[in-house]
């Protein structure tokens, strides 16, 4: 069974994804003694004192909010490996499973920036003959999941080449005709993926991590490239507690996951680097602010949906404001992050289990939860 992003369940709803760990004794109600934060790290009493109050106890989470180009909080709360008692910090490693999608589009962008693609393209441009019904796909299409192709081409993990990817992407049946419906697909990021390879001549993660991540200064981020150490892994516990092991316990391809996650999925990274991803979102050292344009614009409204769909993000217009958010998630986990453009503030929040049978589930208003969040380092009290 595929394991799709919790933004896909949130749709079908609508419409039927360093630095070493020096930790010290936390506190607070949401992760209580075993919560864990770096002496180094900022802590917003505001956004602790609310996390107490929202946050169950017993999953391992970690938030991180920013005002501008200054981090105003990191820390773990709970447990991000139970049998180790490993607590949970700014600087523990976790999937965050379709926000994977952001990233693949800002590479496509870095291409275009350097008049490699133009995301008004057919796929075609890259990708060789393609048959008649998809000829008329577009790269911004795939961006904005509007290429009428299906969710996944099947598991996750299933043992899938970039070859094999392809050949079944261009003989399954469409869902609708190219730029005619939103349809939320994993697929079209896998094809973007596949895109940026052959253009490049790099590997997806390669390419990614010398265009994106190395000059953003982000380390701890990537599939296999960045040297984590095993214990700084959040390992995934199902919703009766159960472990799932670690993301990188689960079958992959030497360099990273196979093709029905890689490009749409399964990105490890830590709050730290978000924080400096966020640097690159509201700067210029990576993107252009063209670049930054396309990919924070409402391009498609999605059916029943308070929001639009960007590239790789859903973006929502407020009445003082307009704010991007994405998500990811599969059966065990859950990783939201959101961008609030008028001054810049961010907020990212991971969890290694997001349900628990009869107790919690971080799916319920997660959106809502991160504008609370966002609430407190936005408007802090006197």
């Amino acid at each position: 069974m595929a394991l799709p992003g919790s933004l896909v369940l949130l749709l079908v709803l609508a419409l039927v994804g360093c630095s070493d760990v020096h930790t010290v004794g936390g506190t607070g109600a949401g992760g209580g003694k075993e919560a864990a934060t770096s002496a180094r790290d900022p802590i917003d009493p505001a956004v602790e004192r609310f996390l107490d109050e929202a946050l169950p106890s017993g999953p391992g989470i970690t938030v991180a909010t920013a005002r501008g180009d200054r981090l105003t909080h990191c820390a773990g709360r709970g447990l991000s490996d139970h049998a180790a008692k490993t607590p949970a910090t700014c600087d523990t490693v976790y999937d965050v499973m379709s926000i994977t999608k952001q990233f693949t589009a800002a590479a496509i962008l870095k291409l275009e920036m350097n008049g490699k693609v133009h995301v008004g393209d057919p796929i075609g441009t890259y990708l060789g003959r393609v048959p008649g019904d998809k000829k008329d796909i577009t790269l911004h299409q795939l961006l904005t999941h509007t290429a009428g192709l299906p969710q996944s081409l099947g598991d996750d993990y299933d043992p899938l080449t970039r070859a094999q990817m392809l050949a079944q992407a261009m003989k399954t049946p469409l869902q609708s005709a190219p730029g005619k419906e939103f349809h939320y697909s994993n697929l079209g990021y896998s094809l973007l993926a596949a895109i940026i390879e052959k253009v490049s001549g790099q590997s997806y993660e390669h390419f990614l991590a010398q265009h994106l991540f190395r000059p953003a200064g982000m380390s701890r981020t990537g599939y296999v490239l960045p040297d984590w150490q095993r214990a700084q892994v959040a390992v995934e516990y199902d919703r009766n507690g159960r472990s799932q092991g670690r993301p990188i316990d689960h079958p992959w391809a030497p360099d990273g996951p196979y093709w029905n996650l890689r490009g749409n999925g399964g990105m490890l990274t830590t709050a730290r680097d978000m924080f400096r991803w966020h640097r690159v979102l509201t700067g210029e050292t990576v993107l252009s602010t063209a670049a930054k344009l396309k990919l924070f614009a409402p391009h498609v409204r999605v059916p029943e949906v308070d929001g639009a769909y960007g590239y790789g993000w859903v973006v929502i217009d407020s009445d003082d404001d307009r704010f991007a958010w994405h998500d990811g998630g599969n059966d065990w986990s859950l990783a939201t992050v959101a961008e609030f453009h008028r001054d810049d503030t961010m907020v990212f929040w991971v969890s290694n289990q997001a349900y628990r049978k009869g107790k919690w589930n971080l799916e319920d208003d997660h959106v809502e939860l991160t504008q609370d969040i966002a609430d407190r380092v936005r408007h802090p009290a006197p």
